[in-house]
């Protein structure tokens, strides 16, 4: 790999902490831009060889700062995103449309080799969604600013770091019954941290450039689907209600008022709609990185925790009795 230089916006998440540990172990360098560099150092240094990684704190809209660190870079990559908006700046708007923006035009500027955005699956689909419609905007100001830009769009993003199935399973565990929005029949195709990230490094890598590509891992599982693995993991039974949309609605009202909600009026909407290929762009398959990790075989690695007996659960240590 020609690169040797990537600078990484959110490289403190699920995925920035799965990619820190590919890229240096293949020796590239990494600096992480991070808003509290006490809170996050900790974790980003562990993840790959010393020397290789370098923390800087800035805030992603002080420009100047920003700036700077472009200087160096030869590759830029931005996985920063939100799934709700908060009072303090962080809205949609700003994160998902604004600020890759501003990383298109510096990439520009400074003419770099490459510029990834981790984007979303299906926001073609979801035009009453102020999270898709704050993405695809996002999308056409990169490609506007940038065209060398290779945008990612991942359907759901699994793994023991993320807050989708370790979220889902703390619910289970604790309520008796379970709402199914749109009676659990929308699709998705949940794919593994790391199948994601080798998608990423393989589009460095091969300097795959101007190119939107859906990436989803290796089955089809509706959201009813999905829970009823979840609760197998964790030997649990609960029943599962279809849940009427007036209700729901009401329901994500009042959980949107929380500081960390667990559903919002806005995703509510995105449950509407199908997380699958929408067969306009080529799929991780098609430029060849196929998923391998499958969703029930990954999520029994850590699944243990929610089980009765927690970390000393039987099924952990392949007990019989």
């Amino acid at each position: 790999m020609k690169a040797k230089n990537c600078l990484i916006f959110g490289g403190s998440g699920q995925v920035g902490r799965h990619l820190v540990r590919k890229l240096t172990k293949n020796n590239l360098r990494v600096t992480v831009v991070t808003r509290n560099i006490h809170q996050k150092s900790y974790i980003i240094k562990t993840q790959g060889n010393a020397g290789y990684i370098d923390i800087v704190e800035a805030s992603i809209f002080d420009e100047r700062k920003i700036r700077e660190l472009f200087q160096n870079a030869e590759i830029c990559i931005n996985l920063i995103g939100i799934l709700f908006e908060k009072k303090n700046g962080n809205s949609f708007k700003n994160i998902h449309s604004i600020f890759p923006s501003i990383l298109a035009k510096l990439c520009k500027e400074y003419n770099l080799k490459h510029f990834v955005h981790l984007s979303s699956l299906g926001i073609n689909e979801a035009v009453d969604s102020h999270y898709a419609i704050s993405k695809l905007e996002g999308e056409k100001n990169i490609l506007k600013n940038f065209s060398f830009a290779t945008i990612l769009r991942p359907s759901i993003v699994y793994s023991v770091n993320d807050n989708f199935t370790t979220n889902f399973m703390t619910l289970l565990s604790r309520l008796p019954i379970f709402p199914l929005y749109y009676k659990g029949k929308t699709k998705f195709m949940p794919i593994h941290c790391n199948d994601l990230v080798d998608i990423i490094y393989h589009v460095i890598s091969r300097n795959i450039t101007s190119n939107i590509i859906e990436c989803v891992g290796p089955e089809t599982i509706s959201f009813k689907e999905i829970l009823q693995k979840l609760l197998k993991l964790m030997d649990k039974k609960r029943i599962l209600v279809p849940m009427p949309l007036f209700l729901a609605n009401f329901t994500a009202r009042i959980f949107q008022l929380l500081p960390k909600p667990l559903l919002t009026q806005d995703q509510l909407r995105l449950l509407k709609y199908n997380n699958i290929p929408s067969g306009k762009y080529k799929t991780n398959f098609e430029i060849g990185v196929p998923s391998v990790k499958f969703f029930d075989e990954e999520v029994k690695k850590y699944c243990y925790m929610w089980r009765e007996g927690g970390e000393f659960s039987k099924e952990k240590y392949n007990l019989n009795s």
